[in-house]
């Protein structure tokens, strides 16, 4: 049995709880307390507000230890809010989260609420068949370091990455029916183990 905690300050926490207790041999639970820390295999830090998540984690004294914990090579997965919180440069910004990808995001690259849209493509680390793509209040990365491999485009915006035990997604798997990414985070997370 894999046990993926997801980060459960703010955020989309029910919806890859969902999809985690979808699938055969892995517990998903929620995380909001450095004890909650010691039983999971891996994270999953949600989609929402990332500002106010990082806000909560440095109130609740988690920052530090999410570093260490990535850094010591637990596997993790940002989704929107979650990847500013992992990367090392937010576009415009000078406060950082996290800081431990080789990424520069744009908050709310596509524009606002309004502007959020789906879209299928095909990601070859994740089979032959295109899988739903849905992007809200969406990032997505400018740029990234020479360590960091590039899952997905769309319409030339780097939007999936990943780098050792990091994935990062711009958009939202937990709100489709598809668990292809899911599914590809608890791989990494078996391989790891």
């Amino acid at each position: 049995m894999v046990t993926i905690g997801v980060l459960a300050l703010q955020g989309a926490v029910k919806e890859h709880l969902d999809c985690l207790n979808a699938l055969p041999e892995v517990r998903g639970i929620p995380v909001k307390k450095a004890a909650d820390f010691t039983d999971i295999d891996g994270l999953i830090l949600p989609g929402g507000e990332s500002t106010t998540m990082g806000k909560l984690l440095r109130e609740y004294n988690l920052s530090q230890l999410l570093i260490d914990k990535i850094t010591g090579g637990m596997p993790v997965w940002g989704t929107c809010a979650g990847m500013i919180l992992l990367a090392k440069t937010i576009t415009g910004e000078n406060i950082r989260h996290l800081g431990v990808m080789d990424i520069c995001v744009r908050r709310n690259a596509y524009g606002s609420q309004l502007d959020s849209f789906a879209t299928s493509v095909v990601i070859p680390e994740l089979g032959a068949t295109p899988i739903p793509l849905v992007f809200i209040r969406a990032p997505y990365v400018e740029s990234a370091g020479a360590n960091v491999k590039i899952l997905a485009k769309v319409d030339d915006k780097i939007v999936a990455v990943e780098e050792n035990n990091m994935l990062a997604t711009a958009f939202h798997p937990e709100l489709t029916d598809d668990l292809s990414f899911h599914k590809y985070f608890i791989n990494k997370v078996i391989k790891r183990g």
